[in-house]
């Protein structure tokens, strides 16, 4: 009998005594390392589709394609890109469309986030999807109605404003009225994004603050300033730098609208990359201008972030 007890339980009497959880734990052989293989995929996907990509770019920025040849030129494309008028308009461009069209897209987004916040407000829900929708939009879409608007000769917008007896205003074909009709096309179709993430921001405020403002006889612009501003301030952070980030890569827009015209007046950053990589060719100089545009995106962001953090504490 003991013989046989033997033959059917031959393990060391260390490993009897043992826990069976604490057996199966160490059957694995290396549990330090299983937190590393559940994230090797995402490792392997980051390393394939995002560094390499980078790094390849960086290569190509320090490259000439000489008569079918590539070859490497070292800082040339940098030096050529800061001697670039062309560069130069489309980053004027481009910081003009950010600083007239995110501020304004960011203070009608606390305005309906308020209103959709109301009590007062009937019909809520239906009002929320309603500004939610053209995010939602295409862009084939969204440029074929914004040149529908727009269109200088029978475009709805002057079509309406004929009504009210105001002459028609070469909305895509003037240079300043082209960056107007690029500010409010953006505005349509960000303005309820920003909203949204404002209204799941004041939901977080608690109701107490306001009734207890309410009580000390502070009014409606008091506590809007004092406490739903506060209350808003991660959600802002959040929006500025996105809308920024977002706009200093403005490509669609001007590309659907007015392909950079009149004259260049709507060439932004992210069109003249395309235009140099796309149009002519040119993928280390495109290489270059991307990597000038990350730099540039990154030190906008960098200082937002340091004012926005100063102003928290």
């Amino acid at each position: 009998m003991n013989a046989l007890l033997e033959t059917v339980d031959a393990r060391p009497a260390t490993d009897r005594r043992r826990p069976p959880s604490r057996r199966r734990r160490s059957s694995i052989g290396h549990p330090r390392l299983t937190p590393y293989l559940f994230l090797l995929p995402t490792i392997l996907l980051f390393l394939a589709f995002k560094l390499y990509p980078y790094l390849s770019a960086f290569w190509v920025s320090l490259t000439q394609n000489v008569g079918g040849v590539t070859a490497f030129v070292g800082l040339d494309n940098y030096i050529r890109l800061a001697q670039d008028p062309l560069f130069y308009t489309a980053l004027g461009n481009t910081v003009l469309i950010l600083v007239v069209q995110v501020p304004l897209m960011l203070a009608l987004g606390i305005v309906l986030s308020v209103a959709f916040n109301s009590m007062l407000l009937k019909w809520r829900a239906f009002w929320r999807t309603t500004y939610f929708v053209p995010i939602v939009m295409g862009l084939v879409a969204y440029g074929i109605l914004f040149r529908a608007l727009f269109d200088s000769g029978d475009g709805i917008v002057n079509e309406m404003l004929g009504a009210v007896g105001i002459g028609p205003i070469p909305w895509l074909v003037d240079p300043f009225w082209a960056k107007i009709s690029i500010v409010l096309a953006m505005t349509w179709h960000y303005t309820g994004q920003n909203a949204i993430i404002y209204l799941a921001q004041l939901q977080s405020i608690p109701g107490e603050l306001y009734e207890a403002a309410q009580v000390d006889g502070a009014n409606g612009w008091q506590r809007f300033w004092n406490i739903t501003m506060p209350g808003l301030r991660p959600a802002l952070l959040l929006t500025v730098i996105l809308s920024t980030i977002g706009t200093l890569q403005l490509f669609d827009e001007p590309y659907v609208l007015t392909n950079g015209g009149p004259d260049n007046a709507t060439l932004t950053i992210g069109m003249y990359l395309y235009q140099n990589g796309f149009r002519y060719f040119d993928f280390g100089y495109a290489s270059a201008i991307g990597y000038a545009l990350t730099l540039i995106i990154a030190v906008i962001s960098l200082i937002q972030f340091r004012l926005f953090k100063e102003k928290t504490r």
